[in-house]
């Protein structure tokens, strides 16, 4: 596998990065699989922040055909995946969009619940791993979208959501939607909050796909650089999503860059010691706990932990309600992936929860329909 170095920091293009942390040799991988174990890949996770930014990313980079060979069915389960959609593709009929190239649709929810509100609306979805169901009315492109995609269709909105975090080069992603779409076309996407879910925490903030610490600053900025103004911003829950509508008009209203290097490297230096701490708590919780353990998690949220030291010996199973994980092994670990409904019945159980702002979902889900004694260790 050859990794691909970005050595310069993905704004300035200056070459003033300084280590941050590493993690040695963590599955490249986030999701459940079937192959064997001695085909999962791992490399070096290196986080580097820009001295003159603040803009903390990742280098080097898995090559996107090996990081994205197959789905990890992130943002397909769950009641506040599904509310994000229903409330994203709202948000986006507000401006009425007739022609949508949406980059990212992987199983089609969002172009379902937005053609749920206008149905004659023309929905093409350009995505590596396309999963669309087929009562989903909407042409698929298998691809990714950069400078080289042609497309005949007229366009009045290009859409994505949760997708510009994934991007490999920002800069460029959003100059090619500017030189892509006409003035006046709409520029609409959705984007985790990632600067509250370090600060929380979260263990899928930033990972061998989530590349950059994306914050509002740099999304703002890159947006002025190339020619969009932002019509309205909207907030999906805390500590989840951002959703942007803006217009490409040609008006650059942010001129000076973001500069951040103390604020950012302090949020992520909390994260790493906050972490570092919460795997020696689970260990005395573990050490003293006599009964069933088990990790909740097909997905980052596990690697992290078990990254940070977390010893798995002691773990019966990994949990999780996506029935597309259930009976596969989690990547880069020897854990299987089983229903949470096979806590039902077992005595002095403890689920390992880290699961960022799905943690009261998963732990009310399981106190009040599969065993109400279970004891969760956070």
């Amino acid at each position: 596998m050859d990794l691909i170095e970005r050595s310069k920091c993905v704004i300035t293009e200056e070459e003033d990065l300084s280590l941050l942390y590493s993690f040695d040799n963590f599955p490249i991988f986030m999701g459940c699989v079937e192959h064997p174990e001695d085909e999962d890949l791992f490399s070096d996770m290196n986080w580097w922040i820009s001295k003159k930014s603040g803009f903390i990313q990742l280098n080097p980079l898995i090559p996107l055909d090996v990081l994205y060979a197959e789905s990890h069915d992130s943002g397909a389960v769950g009641v506040l995946w599904k509310e994000h959609h229903r409330r994203f593709a709202e948000f986006i009929s507000n401006y009425s969009c007739k022609s949508v190239l949406e980059i990212g649709g992987a199983h089609g929810l969002l172009a379902k619940n937005y053609k749920s509100i206008f149905s004659d609306t023309d929905w093409t979805i350009i995505e590596p791993n396309p999963e669309v169901d087929s009562d989903v009315d909407v042409e698929v492109i298998c691809g990714f979208f950069d400078s080289d995609f042609k497309f005949t269709k007229h366009v009045d909105g290009v859409v994505h959501s949760h997708v510009f975090e994934h991007v490999y080069q920002p800069k460029e992603f959003m100059e090619d939607i500017g030189e892509f779409l006409e003035i006046g076309a709409m520029h609409i996407f959705s984007v985790p909050r990632l600067q509250v879910m370090l600060e929380n925490g979260y263990t899928n903030c930033l990972n061998f796909e989530h590349t950059t610490y994306l914050t509002e600053p740099y999304i703002d900025y890159l947006l002025s650089v190339n020619g969009f103004s932002i019509l309205e911003k909207r907030y999906y829950q805390d500590n989840h999503s951002i959703f942007y509508a803006t217009r490409k008009t040609g008006n650059h209203y942010l001129k000076y860059l973001p500069r951040n290097y103390e604020g950012n490297k302090e949020v992520f230096d909390g994260f790493i010691n906050e972490h570092l701490d919460i795997v020696r708590k689970i260990k005395d919780k573990l050490d003293r706990h006599k009964g069933k353990v088990y990790l909740f998690g097909g997905h980052i949220f596990s690697q992290y932990l078990i990254g940070f030291g977390l010893d798995i010996t002691k773990i019966e199973c990994i949990i999780d309600n996506d029935p597309n994980k259930q009976d596969k092994r989690l990547y880069g670990t020897n854990l299987t992936v089983k229903s949470p409904k096979i806590l039902k019945g077992v005595d002095d159980a403890a689920v390992i929860l880290r699961a960022g702002v799905y943690n009261e979902e998963i732990k009310n889900d399981i106190l009040a329909n599969i065993n109400k004694t279970v004891t969760f260790f956070e």
